[in-house]
């Protein structure tokens, strides 16, 4: 049988169903995990430790540990906030997007996707919470019924970042939830102990996979997709509000609504390589992880990249073009000022490093595509880092101006959340499938043979 599905999957030609659910639920259900699964996890906790270290500090002292001063009111916290939720982007375009295209590719990779964008959710809503200086008070930017008649001011774009992420957090959660509970079932069914048993069974809500139970779940997860899709563009772009509803030169433009997006999706697919290709090796899942499956995504993050370069682009002409001082200023500034060097790091880590997917035999090459993940990943803070420091360190009023320089506390809260995230991570793929086996099975060619039986009777 030829086709997109047989092209895409490759060697799980010779797979059957039975040997699918047995390597993928064997991960979960092993008793012991692989060393390398050991120490990843012990050193994420670690790194989680300083974080927890390093945000009860901030609670008892304030945030004047952190390098913010009077013109560079937005620092770290703000920086980190946008790209954690960049990252997440990647998950809901594989999950949803490429779902309602019928790209059969994504199988073998949405379900870590969908949780990466969970994960990288949950590391993002911290910051602007630590970000008040008053953590405790942030249900203040929710429109609850307050006596003192003290209401959110809904013309601001931070209170708008509260109902897009929680939205964009919310729809995410439950997409994951629902694909995830026919393999719950079958991690059910083949659990030998009883607290695992009693587990899985409560997760899978009584699921038995019946003609009903599969006509209700393609219909939610279809109306989940198509839910998900619009967030994927609106949550960026009220990220993107913050800057750009305001006048301050640099961030005062138009194009950062797709700008945003795109780089959204850029660091989202470098995340998503960057964890697929280690597990993929450590657990051996070449076969359900195939070299097409890296040469697809890197092709998107190629295709995303040239965007993300256009805009860069852009940017810089639209600010000589429109001929305002300030803005000609501003893009001069970031050429050749005191950060210049932070920007022309980001444009070689972001346009001219991704040039290199160009060559398939670089797309197929798994470590080298993680590099490139990894120096897309950085280009990207740096993109972030220049968005919003060179644009506030040089005012209207020159005697305003003024230096930002991180201290160690800033690092100390980045790096942590790095640990937070990879301890959420290393527990779910220990606790939960990290690949949809009811999916992939379904995309095995004896399915398809099946299919066709049942067609013709």
């Amino acid at each position: 049988m030829k086709g997109p599905e047989s092209e895409v999957l490759g060697p799980l030609r010779g797979h059957d169903f039975a040997s699918v659910e047995d390597r993928i639920g064997g991960i979960v259900l092993a008793r012991k995990a692989p060393r390398a699964w050991t120490a990843g996890i012990a050193v994420a906790l670690l790194l989680l430790l300083g974080f927890l270290y390093g945000t009860t500090y901030l609670l008892a002292v304030g945030v004047g540990i952190w390098g913010v001063n009077a013109p560079v009111g937005w620092g770290f916290a703000i920086i980190n906030f946008v790209w954690w939720i960049g990252i997440g982007h990647a998950g809901t375009l594989i999950s949803a997007i490429l779902l309602l295209l019928r790209q059969p590719w994504r199988t073998s990779i949405n379900r870590l996707a969908e949780a990466m964008t969970l994960f990288a959710v949950a590391c993002a809503a911290t910051f602007p919470a630590l970000h008040l200086g008053r953590p405790w008070l942030f249900y203040w930017l929710v429109p609850y019924p307050d006596t003192m008649g003290l209401w959110p001011q809904f013309r601001s774009p931070l209170v708008w970042d509260i109902f897009a992420v929680s939205t964009y957090g919310i729809v995410s959660l439950l997409f994951w939830f629902v694909g995830l509970v026919p393999d719950l079932a079958a991690m059910r069914d083949r659990a030998r102990g009883r607290a695992a048993r009693m587990a899985f069974g409560v997760l899978a809500m009584g699921w038995r996979g019946s003609a009903e139970h599969w006509r209700s779940y393609e219909t939610a997860y279809l109306l989940l997709a198509g839910l998900a899709t619009p967030l994927v563009v609106s949550v960026h772009t009220v990220v993107s509000f913050d800057f750009a509803v305001s006048v301050i030169p640099g961030w005062h433009s138009t194009i950062f609504p797709p700008y945003f997006v795109a780089g959204a999706i850029f660091s989202g697919f470098g995340m998503v390589l960057c964890l697929v290709i280690p597990l993929r090796r450590l657990y051996r899942l070449e076969d359900f992880i195939t070299d097409k499956h890296l040469d697809a995504m890197a092709k998107l993050l190629l295709a995303s990249g040239l965007i993300v370069a256009y805009g860069y682009g852009m940017e810089a002409f639209m600010a000589w073009y429109g001929g305002g001082t300030y803005e000609v200023y501003a893009q001069t500034n970031r050429f050749r000022g005191p950060y210049a060097p932070t920007y022309w790091s980001l444009l070689v880590c972001n346009v001219l490093v991704p040039q290199l997917l160009w060559s398939r035999r670089v797309r197929r090459a798994a470590w080298a595509l993680f590099a490139i993940s990894l120096i897309v990943l950085a280009g990207m803070w740096l993109e972030r880092f220049v968005i919003v420091v060179t644009s506030l360190h040089r005012d209207f009023l020159p005697s305003s101006w003024g230096m930002y320089a991180p201290t160690r506390w800033d690092w100390v809260l980045l790096v942590g959340s790095l640990g937070l995230f990879g301890a959420l991570m290393f527990v779910f793929v220990r606790l939960l499938p990290m690949i949809s086996i009811f999916e992939v099975r379904a995309s095995l060619p004896q399915a398809h043979v099946e299919r066709g039986r049942e067609g013709g009777q």
